[in-house]
């Protein structure tokens, strides 16, 4: 391969976007509702109320997840938008100022002050918002809010995740349904955090540990609880 060619890397900062919200999707899917599951499963619910209540657990969720990802998220594309707005009119207004705490801020990151003049000049020239907004607020194209994909990137992953203790819960015999269901989701999260980890690309011991730790602790309270009810029924 010809050494002129162009290396193009790419990072796991460049999925952060839909990475995040996939992976709290997913897990938020599993734990919640294996959780449900166990809890009405050890109150001594039938196959049928087990079920039905995973199942609206499912589209619940899925839908709740959405919403409350593009709630949020759109937040901080708000905040971004206001910020672009404000600097915009600081580069009309007082474009010298502007191009001073540009160059302060190179020379805070460790170039010398006539090289900081010169990137700030150059930067200022091709395109002064892009190169505020990255360098003084910290927005790219990779790390924007971007709403949509992350309501879309949460819903379906959600969905997923739902649906595996779920379908375990499905295949599961009655008895001891709720050991059944809390030992395949308690795969499935151990799966999720190597498979974060992996599209991450770090290291999946801290993340399979995190996950199924905290997974373990929902679904233990909750059929804690199921069994309470269950004894005063």
């Amino acid at each position: 391969m010809s050494r002129s060619k162009a290396h193009i890397e790419r990072h796991a900062t460049e999925r952060i976007g839909w990475l995040r919200a996939a992976v709290l999707g997913a897990n938020d899917g599993i734990i919640s509702t294996a959780s449900l599951i166990v809890g009405v499963a050890a109150a001594n619910a039938d196959h049928g109320a087990i079920m039905v209540a995973g199942s609206a657990a499912l589209i619940a969720g899925a839908l709740s997840m959405a919403a409350g990802e593009y709630v949020s998220v759109s937040s901080q594309a708000d905040a971004e938008k206001a910020d672009l707005a404000r600097e915009t009119r600081e580069l009309r207004d007082m474009p010298e100022f502007e191009r001073e705490e540009l160059k302060q801020i190179y020379v805070s990151r460790g170039l010398t002050p006539d090289l900081a003049q010169q990137v700030a000049d150059q930067l200022t020239a091709k395109d002064a918002l892009k190169a505020h907004a990255r360098d003084e607020l910290g927005i790219s194209e990779i790390t924007e809010a971007k709403p949509i994909q992350a309501a879309l990137a949460s819903a379906v992953t959600f969905s997923v995740g739902a649906a595996l203790p779920l379908a375990a819960s499905f295949l599961s015999p009655l008895d001891h349904l709720e050991w059944y269901v809390s030992g395949a989701s308690l795969i499935f999260l151990a799966l999720l955090g190597y498979l974060g980890a992996w599209a991450g690309r770090a290291s999946p011991v801290k993340p399979v540990v995190r996950v199924v730790f905290w997974g373990a602790v929902a679904m233990a309270v909750t059929a804690g609880i199921g069994q309470l009810f269950g004894a005063v029924v």
